[in-house]
Parts: C-alpha cells; sequence; structure tokens
C-alpha cells in the first residue's frame, strides 16, 4: 500500500469514526430527548387525570347540592301545601257550624267588635237569609247591644261585616281565618311536623 493509500484509508478511516461518534451522540441526545418528553407526557397524563377527577368531584358535588336543594324545595313546597290545606279546613268547619252554634258564635263575635252605638250586619246573601236575624237579635239580647240587619250583603264566605257611623269591622271568616294564622302558623307546623320546626318561618310566610 502506497503513502497516498495508507493517508486515505486513514482519512476513511477517521471519517468513520466521526461518523459513528456523531451517530452515537445523536442516538444518545435522541434517547435523551424521547425519555424527556416520555417523563413530560407522563406528568402531563397525571395532571390531567387528577384536574379530571378533581372536576368529576366538584361537578358530583354541585349536583348533589343540587339535588339536596331540590328536595328541600318539593319538601318546603308539599308542607306549605299541607298548612294550607289546615287552614282551608279549619275555614270549612266554621262555614259548617250548625245554625244553633254558629248562631252563637256570630252573636259573642258581633259583641266583641260593636263599638257601641247603632250599627248594622252586612252577611253573605245565604247567611242573611240562614242566620242573620237570628244573630242580631241574639247579640242584642245577650249583649246588649243595638245591631240591625243590614239590607246589603257581602261577597263573604262567612260571618259578617259590622259597620257603624264611621268605623267598618271586617269579621268575614276568611279575614279572621287569615289574620289568625300570623299567630298560629308557627303553633300549627309545629303540631303538623314535629320533627322538624326549622320551616315555620317559611311556612308561615
Amino acid at each position: 500500500m502506497n503513502g497516498i493509500e495508507r493517508i486515505t484509508q486513514k482519512i476513511a478511516l477517521d471519517a468513520q469514526e466521526q461518523v459513528n461518534d456523531i451517530l452515537r451522540k445523536g442516538r444518545q441526545e435522541a434517547s435523551g430527548i424521547t425519555e424527556r418528553f416520555r417523563t413530560q407526557a407522563d406528568q402531563e397524563r397525571t395532571t390531567l387525570s387528577e384536574r379530571n377527577e378533581k372536576a368529576a368531584a366538584e361537578r358530583e358535588e354541585r349536583l348533589v347540592s343540587m339535588a339536596q336543594m331540590e328536595a328541600r324545595k318539593v319538601t318546603l313546597a308539599a308542607r306549605q301545601e299541607m298548612v294550607e290545606a289546615a287552614y282551608g279546613r279549619a275555614l270549612e268547619l266554621l262555614r259548617d257550624m250548625p245554625d244553633h252554634v254558629y248562631i252563637d258564635v256570630l252573636a259573642k263575635l258581633m259583641s266583641e267588635a260593636s263599638m257601641g252605638g247603632r250599627e248594622e250586619a252586612v252577611f253573605s246573601k245565604k247567611d242573611r237569609a240562614r242566620v242573620g236575624q237570628k244573630a242580631v237579635d241574639a247579640a242584642n239580647k245577650k249583649y246588649a247591644k243595638n245591631i240591625t240587619l243590614s239590607q246589603s250583603t257581602a261577597d263573604i264566605l262567612g260571618g259578617f261585616i259590622l259597620k257603624g257611623r264611621n268605623v267598618e269591622v271586617n269579621c268575614a271568616f276568611e279575614t279572621l281565618v287569615r289574620l289568625q294564622r300570623a299567630e298560629t302558623a308557627g303553633t300549627v307546623v309545629r303540631t303538623l311536623f314535629p320533627e322538624n320546626t326549622g320551616l315555620r318561618k317559611a311556612s308561615a310566610s
């Protein structure tokens, strides 16, 4: 092998070593880059998984909270309806009293509502014909009042309206029940739902 060939071979060998060294370094660098990306991908996957789990947990908590709130609303509405029914039933019982009891109740109410002087009692059309005069007579006789039966009638469910010269007292049963509700709703709720009196104010409103 002459000198030129040896020099050429030496250059080729050196070049091959350089190529091999470059390839080796490239493979090492590529391996390092791949590992870094794999590590980053794993970290991002873990982060996304944790975020998804957290988001799912938060959504579940919101759904549970919404369901509980809706359940409370439904329960409150049902109890409110029962309270309404209780006072509705009270009004029915007042309207359905036997005549002799009804007359006594009306006479007593007239005596308590009377402000003195000459007054007239206004009944519904039905009650005026049914018990009007008898109730007025009972109030005048038993309680020494000066009340007359009005010729006019009122659009009320029961009871009466007592009119004086300068004052008018509404003793219609629906009005009396409404006023009593404001004072007794708490007691009614506690009676109907003794296990939970926390709804008293809501039901009373």
